[in-house]
């Protein structure tokens, strides 16, 4: 009778510690499900919690826009011999004279100007035709007027007219490329893409990669890929044009229960709640409650109206997404729902693993406690 006695007191001293335990507040990795759903709008809270389903999935499912406007993609491809300012041109002139040339020495008929810069105001400066307004010329167009300028002064001045690479037509590209620098536009570089490549390729992994063009005070992006699958979002360069590559910056938060607690990077151009999970190692299979994975966000008044089937919501609103991985089409939820960027991922820990840390710390405690008796004892 007292054997049965005193294994009655030691279980209730047992669960009278294990409450004392438990209410000095345990480590854990983050609030439980209880907890989330307190500070429901239906708990008089100021978050809307929601259970993804295929309905809550299309709604949700919004993705940033990128492309080129109409300005970009209506521009023509610029002609690879149209002369533009900052270009060096060169130029041979034959004279039918033998005696007295206009332009050589005596016995020289040929007559060659190598390095005939066009001026910021796309002129050019011949002897004895003048000043001559070549941007915008093709060589051949401006052949014709240097050769009736000359012509009233040389019997039948033969003139060819050569442009160089193009130098006044040229492009920066910067960013994550293999080689940096000013590109000028020639016949097999007047596509975005044909530059690129000029430039040794990028320098980071297609998937993440943006491409983002400056021209004067407009600006589109794309995404790589989309470039390389599209072929009408490969405009047409035009002098002057800013071409960056950048990485994707957008990013989500995991915490909780997870493989990992951190700032993750998007890997892929769409992110999916299982792919974010995979990223940061998977569920934490001692810890995670699979019925317990949240995705917390601001969500714009449209797609929470949508989402909640409402029309009178205004502003940003605090949504909580609830992913359920052990439903039969739970997996399958996750799958389809996208992670946004700034999205935190929140795994809870399952109901027992709170008493699994109280029954160690007790077990840790009494060890300790028989250590001490032992060692005082002896």
């Amino acid at each position: 009778m007292k054997l049965t006695t005193s294994k009655g007191a030691r279980a209730l001293a047992l669960v009278a510690l294990a409450a004392t335990v438990s209410a000095c507040g345990l480590p854990r990795s983050g609030p439980n499900k209880r907890e989330i759903y307190a500070g429901s709008v239906l708990n008089e809270g100021d978050a809307f919690i929601v259970s993804v389903n295929s309905r809550v999935t299309r709604a949700t499912s919004v993705m940033p826009a990128y492309g080129f406007g109409a300005a970009f993609q209506s521009a023509g491809v610029v002609g690879s011999d149209l002369i533009a300012p900052g270009d060096v041109l060169a130029m041979t002139i034959f004279e039918n004279v033998k005696d007295d040339p206009l332009l050589g020495n005596t016995g020289q008929r040929v007559s060659a100007l190598e390095q005939v810069q066009v001026d910021g105001q796309g002129y050019i400066f011949v002897p004895y035709a003048g000043k001559i307004k070549a941007a915008g010329q093709t060589p051949d167009s401006l052949r014709q007027i240097i050769t009736k300028k000359l012509d009233t002064q040389t019997p039948d001045p033969q003139i060819t007219v050569v442009r160089a690479a193009g130098d006044g037509q040229t492009v920066t590209v910067s960013g994550a490329v293999t080689g940096q620098g000013v590109y000028p536009i020639e016949r097999p570089t007047r596509t975005l893409t044909a530059m690129i490549a000029k430039s040794g390729g990028i320098a980071i992994e297609p998937a993440v990669a943006l491409v983002r063009v400056t021209r004067g005070n407009q600006t589109g992006k794309v995404w790589l890929q989309d470039l390389y699958e599209n072929p009408s979002l490969d405009i047409a360069l035009r002098g002057g044009d800013e071409i960056v590559i950048e990485r994707d910056q957008r990013a989500f938060t995991a915490l909780g229960a997870t493989g990992a607690q951190s700032l993750v990077p998007f890997e892929s151009q769409t992110l999916s709640g299982i792919e974010a999970i995979a990223q940061v190692g998977g569920l934490n299979t001692s810890l995670a409650d699979p019925t317990g994975v949240f995705v917390f966000r601001n969500e714009p008044a449209e797609i929470a109206n949508t989402v909640l089937g409402r029309k009178d919501l205004r502003g940003d609103q605090r949504m909580v997404y609830v992913l359920d991985l052990t439903q039969p089409t739970g997996m399958f939820e996750a799958r389809d729902f996208l992670i946004r960027d700034g999205d935190t991922v929140y795994v809870t820990e399952a109901p027992f693993t709170q008493w699994s840390k109280t029954i160690n710390a007790i077990t840790g405690t009494t060890t300790a406690a028989t250590s001490l008796t032992t060692a005082a004892g002896g």
